[in-house]
């Protein structure tokens, strides 16, 4: 091992200097006195020095001290063994449940992508959920983003998925999800959700929480990555990723740079942003033999999609899925926006025909319909015109319909949770744009599964 000196601290940033045999980017340093104290080289400061993101406590740091590389870079326990636990970065059980035995590890960080087995994904991957399968619906192998403010339920639709999609298909997949930043809380409710439906041992969870300094947080998702990569690679499994909150990722990345006195680039966040962005998106990928799909929340702050790091989880996604503030206060749950959210997977060459031209009349009818809603609240909608009158009502039944009810929300609402295949979704909503449920009282269709369960039509 090579030695370095600690020259200062701030905060969570470590400056090494070493005069003899350099460290390499990512090596894994720790502090001669206690090799429980770990730090990670992220930049050059100096002809000779480095910038250190400390992995650990900084108290039994001072300038002066001596630390030593280990010329290794941070490694994750990966394998069966890890499905079922809760780990943290080191590969340390969080779950009370003992030591992990595990048979293999991999470095967090993967330099050897091979673009060319990389294949685009061409297939639905159903969710159950009525207005996510039908104006937004997933590939298999792709990424999907859910956006929103801060208590829109971002959180929620993502469990129904996990629920929808982990629990009902428990023998098809492998999951991985990665808590990085989001509340303890939020991940223990997670944990007992999995435990009692009886899927956690085919998922694994690792978790660095809004508690954790931002070097734990920036590398919790990365090493989520990697544990996904390895069960997609080695174990040839199709997994499904989730990481809830990626926007936490880039906050954690702005803590870094401004600590480091990094000079900001668009809307104040840390120049490296873009390619910090493209390093963990661009290994979420599917190869001819496996996939992952990932689910990734980003939170929204104030509510301003246009904010610069919300706008760099973009580019990478294959559908996007917006949650709408005045949505969810009107008591429509999910909140999802219609009009601002996209998918790749609403094509013709992807989708069913049907789906697709129902779409497309659906959210025809949805954007007249809002522009009469200020006309409606001014003189009454019984003061519209008659074909107004009738654009106005399908749509008012198209909103309602798509309210659902979810598995994981029972013992909150005391409705019952639906499952509602697409196929159901598409010949329903094709029927209220046909006018076979222009008689029907719209508050009928509020949070029901398929039209199926209204009698009397």
């Amino acid at each position: 091992m090579t030695k370095g000196t600690i020259k200062s601290i701030k905060g969570q940033i470590i400056e090494v200097e070493f005069l003899a045999d350099k460290p390499h980017i990512h090596d894994l340093l720790i502090l001669e006195s206690d090799d429980n104290v770990k730090m990670e080289v992220y930049s050059s400061s100096g002809a000779n020095s480095f910038f250190c993101l400390a992995l650990t406590s900084v108290t039994n740091m001072h300038r002066g001290a001596t630390v030593l590389n280990t010329l290794q870079s941070l490694t994750i326990p990966v394998g069966k063994e890890i499905l079922g636990r809760i780990i943290n970065i080191f590969g340390k059980p969080q779950d009370g449940k003992g030591d992990i035995a595990v048979h293999d590890t991999k470095v967090i960080y993967n330099k050897d992508s091979n673009f060319e087995k990389i294949i685009r994904p061409k297939e639905i991957l159903p969710t159950g959920i009525k207005a996510v399968d039908f104006f937004s619906p997933i590939l298999k192998g792709g990424k999907i983003g859910f956006f929103g403010g801060a208590g829109v339920g971002k959180t929620m639709l993502l469990t129904e998925i996990i629920h929808n999609v982990v629990i009902l298909n428990k023998d098809q997949n492998v999951s991985v999800f990665a808590g990085v930043g989001e509340r303890v809380r939020e991940g223990h409710e997670l944990y007992e959700t999995l435990d009692e439906s009886g899927v956690l041992e085919g998922i694994s969870l690792i978790y660095g929480a809004m508690g954790e300094n931002p070097a734990i947080r920036l590398r919790t998702a990365i090493a989520g990555c990697a544990i996904a990569e390895y069960f997609r690679d080695t174990l040839e499994k199709n997994v499904l990723f989730f990481i809830d909150n990626i926007f936490r990722f880039a906050q954690a990345g702005y803590e870094v740079a401004t600590l480091m006195n990094g000079i900001p680039s668009e809307g104040g966040y840390q120049a490296t942003l873009p390619s910090e962005m493209a390093q963990l998106h661009e290994r979420i990928v599917s190869t001819e033999k496996n996939n992952i799909t990932s689910f990734e929340t980003v939170y929204v702050p104030s509510d301003d999609v246009t904010d610069y790091g919300v706008q760099s989880v973009f580019p990478y996604l294959d559908a996007s899925i917006i949650l709408s503030r005045n949505i969810y206060q009107e008591g429509r749950f999910p909140a999802i926006d219609f009009f601002s959210s996209s998918s790749a997977g609403l094509s013709i060459e992807i989708a069913d025909i049907l789906h697709y031209q129902t779409t497309l009349d659906a959210q025809r009818l949805l954007k007249k319909a809002a522009a009469l809603e200020r006309v409606a609240s001014l003189i009454g909608e019984s003061e519209l015109s008659l074909d107004d009158q009738i654009i106005f009502k399908r749509a008012k039944l198209i909103k309602n319909y798509m309210t659902q009810s979810f598995f994981v929300l029972e013992n909150q609402t005391g409705r019952e949770g639906k499952y509602v295949p697409v196929s159901d979704t598409v010949v329903d909503v094709r029927a209220i744009l046909d006018g076979k449920y222009d008689t029907v009282d719209a508050e009928k269709l509020v949070y029901i599964g398929s039209l199926k369960e209204i009698s009397g039509i």
